[in-house]
């Protein structure tokens, strides 16, 4: 199970990673037209654009690093529940919108993401 939890808890960093980081530097307009996939950001102003990118990279990095380092590896677990929480507002998002293709994805996400906050805060708890 730990092992599950770690890679399931890197391929998240990863994506979360890049997702984030893509959020911070390119202006809303130009992520907007990568497809119909990233039309949400016409819902949002760029400063929330660039806010949800911050959140994005802060919980991959909480994802990965405070274990790694075992460095306050209860941050791993509060990570993975801010991703939930992200993603539970893609979902309403994408409700709103309409955009029931994509919302599968944000699902797959949630899930993955609250896998790894049940299993660090209960079975394989690093503390």
């Amino acid at each position: 199970m730990n092992v599950a939890l770690w890679i399931v808890a890197g391929i998240l960093a990863v994506a979360y990673l890049a997702g984030g980081i893509g959020k911070l530097i390119i202006r809303k307009e130009r992520l907007a037209s990568f497809g119909p996939s990233a039309r949400w950001t016409e819902d949002f102003s760029q400063g929330a654009v660039r806010t949800i990118g911050v959140l994005e990279v802060l919980a991959a990095i909480g994802l990965v690093l405070p274990a790694a380092l075992d460095v306050a590896p209860v941050l791993v677990p509060l990570a993975a529940l801010g991703l939930v929480l992200i993603m539970v507002g893609a979902t309403i998002v994408r409700l709103r919108r309409r955009e029931f293709a994509f919302m599968a994805v944000d699902l797959a996400y949630l899930a993955a993401a609250a896998f790894v906050a049940w299993g660090r805060l209960g079975p394989e708890s690093f503390l």
